[in-house]
């Protein structure tokens, strides 16, 4: 496989992965990534978890998303790299808190390393902010909680 195809396939898999979030399909979600692969938060909030590698532990993460969050993703464009299994994303979400009804606008920048076409290391880079403030949340234990 050459690195165009290898990029291609990386940047196909981020795709889908948008799409499974949108779609609330968690266990595809989680089947994007390597059986240790890891999901990173760059700006977790101080006591909230940032961290979850493996299948359990993201799955963990994710499972609660379709009873608090529905987004859609729109504005995807990636950022060639010379790895062609480094994809760099740029995307902006619109959504809801389903427990308030409240609405959160976001823009995302993820860094993800591929394996094979399956995720390794994937790191996002967005503000969790208006996203706890759409669920009604202002301490960190119910972050935590949720």
């Amino acid at each position: 496989m050459n690195d165009q195809e290898i990029r291609t396939r990386a940047q196909a898999a981020f795709a889908r992965n948008l799409q499974y979030i949108e779609a609330e399909k968690i266990r595809e979600w989680v089947d994007l990534f390597t059986p240790d692969g890891v999901l990173e938060f760059a700006y977790g909030p101080p006591g909230v978890p940032y961290r979850f590698a493996g299948h359990d532990a993201l799955y963990e993460h994710m499972k609660n998303f379709p009873e608090l969050l529905r987004v859609r993703f729109a504005d995807l464009v990636f950022h060639d790299t010379v790895d062609p299994e480094l994809v760099i994303a740029e995307f902006r979400a619109d959504g809801k808190a389903v427990p308030t009804g409240r609405a959160f606008h976001q823009t995302y920048i993820s860094v993800v390393r591929t394996r094979n076409g399956k995720f390794v290391h994937f790191k996002d880079f967005w503000n969790p902010l208006p996203v706890i403030e759409a669920l009604g949340m202002d301490t960190i234990e119910q972050i935590d909680a949720a």
